[in-house]
């Protein structure tokens, strides 16, 4: 199994909210033992599925700051079991974003069901610590489809 787990992007507001999805095949090696007879998708991929769609929305802001990497989950909470094959809705807000640290409020959604939600505390990692020729395929396939979008000001009031 690979370890990224947001297949597409449907919208993006850069630094504000992105919505996404995956679906995990019922082949995945891991529904052998989570649960056998009843398999689920594990807790901690359906936090690390927001985690990833949010640090994409932080990261396609394209600030200075680095980029993003979960530093802390603050709260999570489960609701409802996903099962393999089933399409995950990944939805995050950005409730507070810094030079230093954002919070993102996330929620997973199948069918409609809420399936989980989290506040997720963000930091911030300097890009040159990364490799040069790293790529993100999933914001490239969405850019290339979408096209890019700048953050919009702020009204004044």
């Amino acid at each position: 199994m690979r370890f990224v787990l947001v297949d597409r992007i449907t919208e993006l507001e850069p630094g504000k909210s992105v919505a996404a999805e995956k679906t995990l095949s019922p082949q995945e090696e891991l529904f052998e033992d989570h649960f056998p007879g009843f398999p689920v998708v594990p807790g901690v991929l359906l936090v690390e599925m927001m985690a990833q769609a949010a640090g994409k929305c932080l990261d396609a802001e394209q600030r200075s700051r680095g980029r993003a990497m979960l530093a802390q989950i603050r709260s999570a909470s489960f609701r409802e079991w996903v099962r393999p094959g089933e399409t995950a809705e990944i939805r995050a807000t950005v409730q507070r974003s810094q030079d230093s640290i954002a919070t993102v409020r996330c929620r997973v959604q199948v069918a409609g069901r809420d399936a989980c939600s989290a506040e997720l505390l963000f930091a911030f990692v300097p890009r040159d610590r990364f490799a040069v020729d790293w790529r993100d395929p999933v914001m490239e396939e969405f850019l290339d489809t979408h096209g890019p979008k700048a953050p919009q000001e702020p009204q004044k009031r």
